[in-house]
């Protein structure tokens, strides 16, 4: 199926038609933070505080992938090294999970831990006990970062985990619905092809604009 008209001109059209269905003031006066789980969502991510100011702030993951295709995601480990695992996947293709934690500790070591140094300067991502949270992504084909990033947040003890997405695939919204206290989306779609087909223009995030939006989170 190929690409169907798209919904949005680009991440800030995104973020703007988004920040129409979230509590603005609520986020404000109980002063959220927002946590991209993609540089995608951290740029949506930027556009939605821009008014609040609310705390901004990346939570690293990465993908694990079946041995024999790099393009089928398996599972996915983040920063916190908590991991999500496609059951259905690696018992169908009868992956030994040995694999998949001994992946998730590569990955771990390699690609998330530069990430964090590269712009945090190797800060740990920050405790959010006790804090209310927005989960952010500029889209969801398999909710893998989505889901890796809940479990990452509900081990802290937050109050409150809410996600906000511009555009989602309907079963996504079902298998996250109930972790999370709510879901705010401007379109649910039910046949979703892939999230660069809903935006005009998706640029690609250079790692200066990331710096840029952590702002001094860079520094300690």
């Amino acid at each position: 199926m190929g690409c169907q008209t798209a919904l949005f001109e680009n991440r800030k059209d995104a973020a703007r038609q988004l920040r129409e269905s979230l509590p603005l003031e609520k986020m404000k006066n109980e002063q959220w933070h927002l946590v991209a789980v993609s540089s995608g969502g951290l740029e949506v991510a930027s556009h939605l505080s821009e008014r609040g100011k609310l705390h901004v702030d990346f939570l690293f993951s990465e993908s694990i992938t079946a041995p024999q295709n790099d393009e089928c995601e398996i599972a996915r480990v983040s920063e916190t090294e908590e991991i999500v695992i496609n059951e259905y996947l690696v018992d169908n293709f009868d992956i030994q999970y040995d694999y998949i934690y001994g992946e998730a500790s590569r990955r771990h070591e390699e690609q998330i831990l530069a990430s964090m140094f590269q712009h945090r300067k190797g800060r740990h991502f920050e405790s959010m006990e006790n804090k209310i949270v927005l989960l952010v992504d500029e889209g969801s084909e398999t909710g893998f970062k989505l889901l890796v990033a809940i479990k990452s947040i509900l081990a802290m003890n937050p109050r409150a985990v809410y996600v906000a997405v511009p555009v989602v695939p309907v079963e996504v919204v079902e298998s996250i619905a109930p972790l999370v206290d709510k879901i705010f989306f401007v379109h649910e779609v039910k046949d979703y092809v892939e999230t660069p087909c809903y935006y005009t223009t998706l640029e690609t995030i250079e790692t200066e604009r990331i710096d840029k939006i952590l702002g001094e989170k860079n520094e300690f």
